[in-house]
């Protein structure tokens, strides 16, 4: 499929939250962080719903199961049922039945969100490489997933039993700060047995295709902190993205963002749902949002003007992207994305 390579952030003149009939949401680093709240997030997220808009939950974190994330969100003030919730345990373990027998045995690497999922489609979860196995799938196990696990999986993978992976994001943000996540796992596997696993988390296909199998989603808008993932997934599904800065992205890597991970819109956190999106124009030689123009030259991008923060930041994508094309910018924005104090 063709697509035109987006050279800004996109304006909307609707609340998103109005625009698109339903947000599917990641959950670490938009609604939560280390299993508390996002400033911002409870109230709008109810907002959002009590102006009609389904809300959703979409998470490559494959250790926790439905019933558990959607009682986490209900006790943080978002009522929510495990059918609002999409894991990647769920995409893998449809993605596994499609290729193996019904009621075939699968070794589990990582916790009970896994054994749930395999469950719902049939299969039956087994512990060692001794158990017979016709699959292996490798998921998040949590902190304390013992490392003996990989040893199994890599038993299991030298017979010749197809591996399969939730997903691959190297890190996980937490309370303390960022930690290794089941992609930094799935390497470990990968360098003792020189494998390739199948992966269903996003950004890949089996992910958006459980997301809208699920929900039922006609104009779905995916939000998100991770470009690689969320912005990824949205732009491989060919669906809108909404990038909230309350995770693992930052300015500077907004701004190098290839085609891939530019997202429609961005703001600061949930409340970017309930507002419309302030447009970019051409200025001259720059872009023009708010009080701001950013424009690119001798080697850096440069800001000129007052205003908002998020204002600022959307000239500048517009200006880097510009310049960038189908590739990645290289200007050096520090600067100007030190006077957003981003």
């Amino acid at each position: 499929m063709s697509r035109s390579v987006r050279t800004r952030p996109e304006g909307s003149g609707q609340a998103l939250s109005e625009a698109y009939d339903t947000a599917l949401l990641d959950l670490d680093g938009v609604v939560y962080a280390g299993g508390n709240a996002i400033a911002h997030a409870v109230e709008s997220l109810e907002t959002a719903r009590a102006g009609g808009m389904h809300l959703a939950y979409v998470t490559n974190n494959a250790l926790r199961t439905p019933d558990v994330v959607a009682e986490h969100l209900t006790e943080l003030g978002i009522p929510t049922g495990p059918q609002d919730v999409i894991t990647s345990a769920q995409a893998v373990a449809r993605l596994i039945s499609e290729q193996v027998p019904a009621g075939a045995r699968v070794l589990v690497i990582g916790g009970e969100g896994l054994r749930v999922a395999l469950r719902e489609r049939g299969l039956v979860p087994v512990e060692s490489a001794d158990d017979d196995p016709v699959a292996v799938v490798q998921g998040y196990g949590g902190p304390e997933l013992p490392w003996g696990r990989f040893a199994e999986a890599c038993y299991a993978i030298a017979r010749g039993v197809p591996w399969f992976a939730s997903n691959t994001d190297l890190t996980i943000p937490s309370g303390r700060g960022i930690a290794p996540g089941n992609g930094a796992a799935v390497e470990v596997v990968r360098i003792a047995t020189g494998a390739e696993p199948q992966v269903a988390g996003k950004p890949l296909p089996p992910m958006h295709r459980e997301t809208i199998l699920r929900t039922g989603a006609k104009r779905p808008l995916v939000v998100g902190d991770r470009l690689d993932t969320d912005i990824e997934g949205a732009f491989n599904g060919g669906v809108d993205s909404l990038l909230v800065l309350t995770g693992v992205t930052d300015g500077a890597q907004l701004l190098a963002a290839p085609p891939q991970h530019r997202p429609t819109f961005v703001d600061a956190d949930l409340r970017g749902l309930l507002t419309g999106q302030r447009e970019v124009t051409e200025a001259g030689d720059g872009f023009a949002c708010g009080g701001w123009t950013a424009a690119a030259g001798a080697g850096e991008l440069r800001l000129s003007g007052d205003g908002e923060a998020l204002d600022g930041l959307r000239a500048l994508c517009a200006a880097a992207w510009t310049v960038a094309g189908e590739g990645v910018c290289e200007l050096d924005g520090g600067k100007a994305l030190a006077r957003l104090g981003l």
